[in-house]
């Protein structure tokens, strides 16, 4: 018999909660693939020990027996979290939301749910190498995807996006690093059959996704409110972005784009689009040295040799300026490095 470790939905009075089980016993492939498609329809079925995970909603919280406080810092994370173009101008320089990335308050599988890194930070990250608090996780996040310059740590907008996440994670067992979860992040593709084309995914964009997020990738907005954000240009996010990278981009059109159709394009496809998107110009990585060959050269084992920075396309040698966007410099200190060296014990 095989351990499994699950969290199920319960519905009393049409409230829903999630509640962590472990089981002794074999769970049926009709049951896995039940919760998966509860969760996500048209994913794969949960694999045996992945720890599968229904957040709470915000209607939980509501019927919450939590004080009224918490609840209060809750629900301003949430706000930040789904509306983050409330900072724009202080923390946020481009037209990104972080629902943008992760979608559906931060809930869905395969959709970059958040509610992993609440369980398994401090954990130690191959960016920045070195070890990363969950405020750090969220800075990263502005400085890169938003192309912004991060809240303070021990802020407001951070102790309220820290408890979002936190609370997204209730019933989760803490500090899981290396865990096997259901749905974390976007689900790597199998590599594709064709190497990535740019022209290829010009035609699909145009066809596929220039609807939403316009025929030159700037997005749309109304009302002077954004409705779908800049994919490439000075509103997009920055060469330092997770999603600058083709396999993760590639990753996140298959499961969730068009918007309403996940995985309607084949895998192929979806290659296609993300190597021409990332193949775009965009605000520079904030970790520039000032000469982009140096830069890629720098962070290319931890970073850049999944992206096009620094490579030349169609002639162009992406990245090679100085624009940070509509971003001012970022503040000394912004981009820290720590470490901890032992000398003799005292």
């Amino acid at each position: 018999m095989k351990k499994i470790m699950w969290t199920v939905m319960v519905l009393p009075a049409a409230l829903s909660m999630s509640v962590a089980v472990q089981a002794d016993t074999d769970v049926s492939k009709a049951s896995q693939a039940q919760v998966a498609q509860h969760l996500a329809p048209g994913f794969r079925a949960p694999k045996d020990n992945e720890f599968v995970h229904v957040p709470p909603t915000m209607a939980d919280l509501d019927e919450a027996d939590l004080h009224p406080e918490l609840k209060k810092v809750i629900r301003k994370g949430h706000d930040l979290f789904v509306n983050t173009q409330q900072l724009r101008g202080v923390n946020v320089f481009n037209s990104m939301n972080c629902s943008s990335c992760h979608m559906g308050e931060g809930r869905l599988p395969n959709a970059g749910p958040i509610w992993p890194a609440a369980v398994t930070l401090p954990d130690y990250r191959p960016k920045n190498d070195h070890v990363n608090s969950l405020e750090e996780r969220i800075a990263g996040c502005f400085m890169y995807s938003m192309n912004g310059i991060p809240p303070a740590y021990g802020s407001d907008e951070m102790l309220a996006l820290s408890a979002y996440h936190q609370w997204l994670a209730t019933g989760v067992p803490l500090y899981q690093p290396g865990k096997s979860m259901y749905g974390r992040g976007y689900a790597r593709l199998p590599d594709p059959e064709q190497t990535p084309d740019t022209q290829r995914g010009a035609k699909l964009y145009q066809a596929q996704c220039a609807i939403c997020h316009g025929e030159e990738g700037q997005g749309l907005s109304q009302y002077g409110k954004v409705v779908f954000p800049a994919l490439w240009g000075d509103l997009s996010f920055n060469w330092g972005a997770g999603i600058s990278r083709v396999f993760t981009l590639a990753a996140f059109t298959k499961q969730n784009m068009p918007l309403g159709k996940p995985n309607s394009l084949t895998d192929q496809e979806a290659w296609d689009i993300a190597a021409f998107v990332d193949s775009q110009e965009r605000p520079q990585d904030p970790r520039y040295t000032g000469d982009v060959t140096e830069t890629r050269a720098k962070f290319l084992d931890t970073f850049h040799k999944h992206t096009q920075y620094g490579t030349e396309v169609e002639g162009r040698l992406l990245g090679d300026h100085d624009s940070t966007g509509e971003k001012p410099a970022l503040p000394e200190g912004s981009l820290r490095h720590r470490t901890f060296e032992f000398g003799e014990s005292r």
